[in-house]
């Protein structure tokens, strides 16, 4: 019996060992804690003695640490990596003051996300609002691509068809209520660089608090800081038009 990959890898052109070594890992990145060896054969759909034996080189490397309970979390160079991204690229030295300001006006949670994968969005940076009530989301979450308002931003710029994404592309901004959670809601706006679209900026949180007005005042807040974090990225904001109408919600 052949294996599956439960999680997304790279097919073709790789060597297979090395992609399941970097499936694991990812399998321990999108856990929300250490992970048994039972539950890392579920989530990768290898088998334990493959993983076993991947394991030797993945911990003596420091990409993972096992536990005194026989569990796997990531290891010290996992960190190493991410703290060696953020000192090369220095995105968040841009994206924090956007989302802070924001904040600052008053408006819910903003988080800037960017696309992981064919199926998933990647939560970059979060600022949590000043109100008592949040929705959940953290730096270093994914989410499905096809599920809430930044993951259909993301989709529409990418050439997704379909009425909902041209309204997105000429307006400029998503809005998602009840999609990820029944009881939260989010809008968002793209972000473009040098090479086309970037990520997409957004402002989440309950649901009861996205009422049409409410969404107007978010969209008339959230689409200049777009626009400021995509020049300041060096890309072009486009020209999107005011909503005529209702703006699509929902389920797509």
């Amino acid at each position: 019996m052949s294996e599956s990959k439960t999680l997304s890898a790279p097919d073709g052109g790789g060597v297979a060992a090395v992609e399941r070594a970097l499936t694991i890992v990812s399998a321990l990145e999108r856990a929300n804690g250490p992970v048994s060896l039972a539950d890392l054969s579920r989530l990768t759909g290898f088998y334990k003695s493959t993983i076993l034996r991947l394991m030797a080189s993945l911990e003596g490397n420091g990409y993972v640490t096992r536990l005194r309970d026989g569990g796997y979390d990531l290891g010290p160079a996992a960190f190493r990596l991410g703290i060696a991204y953020e000192r090369r690229n220095g995105l968040r030295g841009h994206v924090m003051p956007v989302l802070q300001d924001l904040v600052e006006r008053g408006t819910e949670s903003s988080s800037f996300h960017v696309r992981q994968d064919a199926g998933h969005r990647l939560c970059l940076f979060r600022v949590d609002s000043r109100h008592a009530t949040l929705d959940r989301v953290a730096a270093g979450d994914v989410y499905p691509i096809r599920v809430g308002a930044g993951g259909h931003v993301l989709l529409a710029f990418d050439g997704e068809p379909g009425p909902r994404y041209d309204a997105i592309r000429t307006e400029g901004l998503a809005v998602s209520l009840g999609e990820r959670d029944p009881a939260c809601a989010a809008v968002a706006a793209p972000v473009f660089g040098p090479a086309g679209l970037f990520g997409t900026l957004s402002l989440s949180g309950p649901r009861e608090r996205f009422s049409p007005e409410q969404v107007a005042i978010m969209r008339a807040e959230l689409l200049p800081q777009a626009e400021r974090l995509t020049r300041t990225l060096g890309g072009t904001w486009p020209h999107f038009q005011r909503p005529t109408g209702q703006v699509e919600r929902g389920a797509a």
